[in-house]
Formats: C-alpha cells, sequence, structure tokens
C-alpha cells in the first residue's frame, strides 16, 4: 500500500494530471489552426508521404477528425496528451539521471510551463511528438551506459523511425548526437552491430516515405531551399540564442544553461556529454540554415533533466528549492495566456497591450495585426468556408455545375474541404503544396471562386470577373482577411494545360 502511495504522488504522475487539465480547461477555444485544417484534408487522402510532411500526422488528424467532428477540443486531444505525456517523461528523465523529487518537480515544471511546449500541447502539428521522441532517444541512450546493454540501439532506432514518420526534425538531432557521442566511451558501439542494426531498423521505418518522396522528385527539399531562401526571418547568431529563452521562458533558461554546463563538465553519466555538444550543432546549424528558433526546442526537457539534477545538488534548504520552483511558476504564468487559448480574445488583446507584448509572425516574413500569427490563423476559415458558399450557391445552375474554388494557399482550399462539405461546396483545388499534386480534379477553369487581388497579374487568361462576396474578421491574418470573392469565367487556358505554372512549394 506504501508502495502504491508512493507511485500515485511521484512527481511525473502529478505534473501529468496538471498539464491535461490545464489543455483540456483551454484546447477548445478559438478554432481549427490554418495547418489543421490541412492536415484532416492530407489525411483524408493517405499516403505514403506528403509535400511538406511525412505520413504519420495528417493521419491521425484525420481519425481524429472522424471522431470528433468539428470539436477543437476533442480534435486537440492527442496533442495535449502526447504533451503532457513528455512532461512527464521529463521528470522521469531526471529521476534516471539521479534526480531527487526536487529535480523531478524543477525539471517537469519548465516543460509544464514553458510558452513553446504549452502551444505543442495545444496544436495538432508535426511537432507533437518531438518531445517525447527527442527525450526517447536520450532515455535509449542513458540506459545503454547505465546498462552495457547494446540492445538498447535497437529501442533508439524503433524511435527514431517513428519520429521521422512524424517530423524529419530529429534527422539533424540524430547526426548531432552522433558527433556528440564520439567525445565520450559511447563511441565503442561503432565496433559492435547492434548500432548498425539500430540504424537499419529506422531506415525501414522510414523507407516508405522516402521512396514517395524520391518518386515526387523531393518536393520536401525544395520546400526546405524556398524557407531558406526568404521565408523565413534571417538572425544573427546572438539572436537566434536569446531566442531560445523565449522558447523556454528566462529563469528555465537558466536551468538548461546549468544543464549545459552540468553536461560538459565532469558529468554523472558520460553520455551526458553529447547533449550539449548536440545542442551546440544544432544552434548553429539552425540559424545559418535560416530554420526557424523553435526548431531546436524539443533539446530542453533533456537540459532541464541535467540541470536540475544539478541544481538539486546544490540546494539543499527545503525553503530555498520551494522558493525556486515558485519563482519559475510565477515567471512563466504571466504569459501563460500567450501560449494558451484560456482567455476570451478580446480580454487577450487587452491583455497583451498591458504587459507590452507585440504580436509575432513566427518566424516567417508575414504581417500580423492584433493577434500573433499562431493565434490569428485560428480565425476566419469556417466564416470563409460560409461565404464562399453563399457565393457558389448564387451561381446559376449551369455556373454552378462547372464551378470550384481555387484557393491561393493550403489553408483557404482546406478550410473548403473541411467546411465546406456540409455546406455542399466541391473538393477545393489549388497549387500549394501537396494540393498542387491532386490536381485539378477534372475542373477546367470555366466558373472559379477566389479571394483577393492576387489573381490579377493573370487577368488576360480570364474572360470576365466579378465580386460577388467579401470576406472579413478582425482577429484573422491580414493576408487572410478583408478581400473580395472574385467569380472568374472564361479561363481561355484549361486548368490541366496550365497548371505546372500554378505550382508553389513553399
Amino acid at each position: 500500500m506504501e508502495k502504491t502511495n508512493q507511485l500515485w504522488t511521484r512527481p511525473s504522475l502529478l505534473l501529468f494530471a496538471a498539464s491535461l487539465i490545464l489543455h483540456l480547461l483551454a484546447n477548445g477555444h478559438y478554432g481549427f489552426f490554418r495547418d489543421e485544417l490541412y492536415f484532416i484534408v492530407c489525411g483524408s487522402r493517405p499516403d505514403w508521404g506528403y509535400v511538406d510532411q511525412p505520413p504519420v500526422v495528417p493521419l491521425l488528424a484525420a481519425w481524429s477528425h472522424a471522431l470528433f467532428g468539428d470539436s477543437v477540443l476533442g480534435f486537440r486531444l492527442l496533442p495535449a496528451l502526447a504533451m503532457s505525456a513528455g512532461v512527464a517523461l521529463t521528470a522521469e528523465f531526471a529521476r534516471l539521471v539521479g534526480g531527487g523529487r526536487f529535480a523531478q518537480w524543477l525539471a517537469g515544471v519548465c516543460v509544464l510551463l514553458g510558452p513553446i511546449y504549452l502551444i505543442l500541447g495545444v496544436l495538432f502539428s508535426t511537432d507533437m511528438f518531438q518531445v517525447l521522441t527527442w527525450l526517447g532517444l536520450g532515455w535509449a541512450l542513458v540506459r545503454l551506459e547505465q546498462t552495457g546493454d547494446e540492445r538498447w540501439w535497437l529501442a533508439f532506432g524503433a524511435i527514431a523511425g517513428f519520429s521521422l514518420e512524424a517530423k524529419y526534425l530529429i534527422a539533424f538531432y540524430i547526426v548531432a548526437l552522433a558527433i556528440g557521442l564520439l567525445a565520450t566511451p559511447q563511441r565503442r558501439s561503432l565496433l559492435k552491430p547492434w548500432v548498425y542494426l539500430g540504424a537499419l531498423l529506422a531506415a525501414v521505418i522510414v523507407l516508405p516515405n522516402v521512396l514517395w518522396q524520391h518518386a515526387h522528385g523531393w518536393p520536401f527539399i525544395e520546400l526546405g531551399r524556398h524557407g531558406a531562401g526568404g521565408k523565413n526571418v534571417t538572425m544573427s547568431l546572438s539572436r537566434f540564442f536569446l531566442n531560445q529563452f523565449n522558447l523556454t521562458g528566462p529563469l528555465p533558461g537558466i536551468v538548461w544553461l546549468v544543464g549545459l554546463w552540468a553536461g560538459l563538465v565532469r558529468p554523472r553519466l558520460a553520455v551526458a556529454r553529447a547533449f550539449p555538444i548536440a545542442w551546440l550543432i544544432l544552434l548553429v546549424v539552425f540559424d545559418a540554415s535560416h530554420g526557424k528558433d523553435y526548431y531546436a526546442g524539443a533539446i530542453y526537457p533533456t537540459l532541464f533533466a541535467l540541470g536540475a539534477v544539478r541544481i538539486e545538488q546544490w540546494v539543499e534548504n527545503s525553503i530555498a528549492r520551494g522558493a525556486a520552483l515558485a519563482c519559475i511558476v510565477a515567471s512563466n504564468a504571466y504569459v501563460l495566456p500567450l501560449s494558451l487559448p484560456i482567455l476570451p480574445v478580446d480580454t487577450l488583446i487587452r491583455y497583451q497591450s498591458a504587459i507590452g507584448v507585440k504580436p509575432a509572425a513566427s518566424g516567417e516574413h508575414r504581417k500580423v495585426s492584433m493577434l500573433s500569427q499562431v493565434y490569428a490563423d485560428m480565425f476566419g476559415w469556417r466564416e470563409m468556408a460560409a461565404k464562399v458558399a453563399a457565393v457558389y450557391w448564387s451561381l446559376p445552375p449551369q455556373d454552378r455545375a462547372r464551378a470550384v474554388f481555387f484557393g491561393n494557399n493550403y489553408g483557404e482550399a482546406a478550410a473548403i474541404d473541411v467546411f465546406g462539405r456540409r455546406l455542399g461546396l466541391p473538393p477545393a483545388i489549388s497549387g500549394h503544396n501537396n494540393y498542387y499534386l491532386w490536381g485539378p480534379r477534372g475542373h477546367d477553369g470555366s466558373v472559379t471562386i477566389i479571394l483577393g487581388d492576387g489573381w490579377k497579374q493573370n487577368a488576360a487568361l480570364v474572360r470576365s470577373a466579378e465580386v460577388a462576396g467579401r470576406i472579413t474578421n478582425p482577429y484573422a491574418m491580414p493576408d487572410e482577411t478583408d478581400m473580395p470573392i472574385y467569380v472568374l469565367r472564361g479561363l481561355k487556358v484549361p486548368f490541366e494545360k496550365i497548371w505546372p505554372s500554378v505550382k508553389s512549394y513553399n
């Protein structure tokens, strides 16, 4: 009975419950995010890969939407569970590397309230498993050193393979870790077969997706070049480094800085030295390639655990430990509404103004207005579909039979596909990312509904155009609101002939 009580009071379980409750209170607010709609559409057309992501997350998104319908809270249950498990695993990782209850609480609270991790627990995204899988790789390496059992490389390979099927980003971490491990005694594993069997296992898991990318001309590489070539904001290395504190919060930043130091200077476990080396490599590579500042976010739970264990050794007074935890909570709690949609939107806007926070565009060159891109892209999609449906049903029957909505991007097209189905709209088309591969779906362009004035650069291809409506939402991204809805008629060149020219991988 005593052991059972100890189990249920373990910090990891209590932190898991706290995280899940927090997300259940918040995740149902606002609306579906742009990418969430796109994942639902992609997953409803199962494949071994897509232009901009591997297959796992779209497939799960389609299943979740089929199960919960348009309930945002239900749809986002899986990311809430995944992130809550990530919080718990961080605490358990601290215990694995020698931490007591205080170290477990400290590491877990840093992840529980970290801005980047809060939003990962909200959005159904390709990032939602990253904390779990990056921690999982660390767990396998630690257990490998602790037990001497080389079969842990099989677990390493299985975790890596699954993570690659969710997001390719972990490939950078694997390479960085491999370089870091060369500075540890674990390099002896290169002389044994298990590390190669683990690599083979990972390769087998990800092979279908690699073959899909090859068959389609490696679109993800083209996509990455576009991001590095101007889509993403370029930063100096110092700015990139300072932005890492925005991801975790300033006081938790001290914990992961201690984790870097603890891993490099007389680590308890030799393998711990690989993590700071990997962190440095990732920071330099992501900045040099113009990656987004949050790309390295999944490594910090590992560093939190290492730092928390060392801080526990330094701070033995229970009052000082309690004060440290309270300071971490207080320092991150005031920005909680900026990463968790827990406030009514008008209240959030006033709160942002009161604390002097300016909305940002998630590392991209896009304009924002009253809300950050993460929140703004949760607004306007359902209303957009309703306005487009009104235009569609106002058309004469002969036009309506040939009409199709052309999305300027996958967000617009996916909003029509997800919300427009029950409104009687036909599937949308677009040249953006995977929509390009799906083609014009038999439409010739004789009647096309489109948003905004972007089509005017090819106005000579259209015989007539009329404004048939307008979309507006004060909370949406500026480039997705206050736009006319056009009905274009008489495309002079059929879609099938000009389709290669509408391709847009970005």
